[in-house]
């Protein structure tokens, strides 16, 4: 049994649940059939997956990730690069493969082709639905959705919302009855069903422009993850590369704009960003992030680039950084800092 099989199986179990809340909260929301059917065929045709990543940080080879791609014209696993943004455990009998074997029915076996993860992607945010995984993304083709399985929110959470694309009822109930129940869904507030299903309608055709005319997103916990399965292609799967504005007129930006050429992917920017040191607080992801940020800020400001740089340093000169803590607990709070900067940063651009 593949794992689309295994977590098919899981959601047809919960088929006839997912449907009875699903009507529920159309009926209680006055959304016509038609209209809901509609909203659904379109986020099958045009939802897209999207692939956070840093494109400074050091793969397994010391290069940059974003190096790492255009030489390999495939996204990898964290089991091949051995990098991740989220728990980095590439080991093969470690808690990542554990967590996998559990989560996709022991499907996988060896470091080759295991899951890549991303998020649902429905244009709601111009950075990203799952902005805390990196400060750029590869968008893939709408083709590429029957090649994952779904969860609704974090698998780490082992969450019950499981689906495919064509098992999709658990996790869209999930979906529909937050944004019932909340007001609020995937980070975007004041978003009751109606709103949901005439976005579903009317905004996600549009394609990936749509996003730009949007806010930058804050959240770091609300998306639809997405689990990838088998060899993710730059050439045949992903259409577009949305990258922070801080890497313009960089060494990275002539690296994304290499690739873009290579694989005929389309390059574009968020608005990014930026944020002094003085104003990271110490109440959100540790009481040690102010003076990180005072160490790692340059002319006492903070951006995707410099977090960057400081990671790089750390693993190229990790005498600068004595007295801090070792390599994997640097990185790790360099990933703290991250979300700082999401949540409390200036919209850069």
């Amino acid at each position: 049994m593949t794992a689309i099989e295994f977590i098919s199986a899981q959601a047809q179990t919960r088929r006839d649940y997912a449907l009875g809340l699903i009507r529920n909260v159309q009926q209680m929301s006055a959304i016509a059939t038609p209209r809901l059917n509609h909203g659904l065929l379109n986020l099958a045709q045009h939802g897209r997956v999207a692939f956070h990543f840093h494109p400074d940080r050091l793969d397994y080879r010391g290069w940059p990730v974003i190096a790492g791609l255009l030489s390999d014209g495939e996204y990898r696993s964290q089991f091949e690069t051995r990098v991740s943004n989220g728990k980095l455990s590439p080991q093969l009998g470690g808690a990542r493969d554990h967590w996998e074997n559990q989560l996709f029915g022991h499907c996988y076996v060896g470091a080759k082709l295991r899951p890549k993860y991303g998020a649902l992607d429905i244009g709601l945010h111009q950075n990203g639905p799952s902005a805390r995984f990196g400060s750029c993304y590869l968008l893939s083709t709408p083709e590429l959705l029957s090649q994952c399985t779904f969860c609704y929110l974090d698998s780490c959470r082992e969450p019950r919302e499981k689906g495919t694309l064509a098992c999709f009822e658990d996790v869209f109930a999930a979906l529909f009855n937050e944004s019932f129940e909340r007001d609020a869904t995937l980070g975007v507030n004041a978003l009751r069903p109606p709103a949901l299903v005439d976005y579903l309608c009317e905004e996600l055709p549009r394609g990936v422009d749509a996003r730009f005319l949007r806010p930058m997103s804050r959240d770091l916990d609300h998306y639809i993850e997405a689990q990838c399965h088998g060899e993710l292609s730059l050439t045949q799967d992903i259409d577009v590369l949305v990258a922070d504005p801080s890497y313009k007129d960089t060494a990275i930006e002539v690296l994304m704009q290499r690739l873009c050429d290579r694989y005929q992917i389309r390059l574009c920017w968020h608005q990014g960003f930026v944020m002094a040191a003085a104003d990271v607080p110490a109440d959100f992801r540790g009481a040690t992030m102010p003076q990180l940020a005072a160490k790692v800020a340059r002319e006492g400001v903070l951006t995707p680039a410099i977090l960057g740089e400081a990671e790089v340093s750390v693993r190229r000169e990790p005498e600068r950084w004595r007295g801090l803590g070792n390599e994997a607990d640097l990185l790790q709070q360099f990933k703290l800092l991250w979300h700082v900067l999401v949540r409390f940063g200036a919209v850069g651009a």
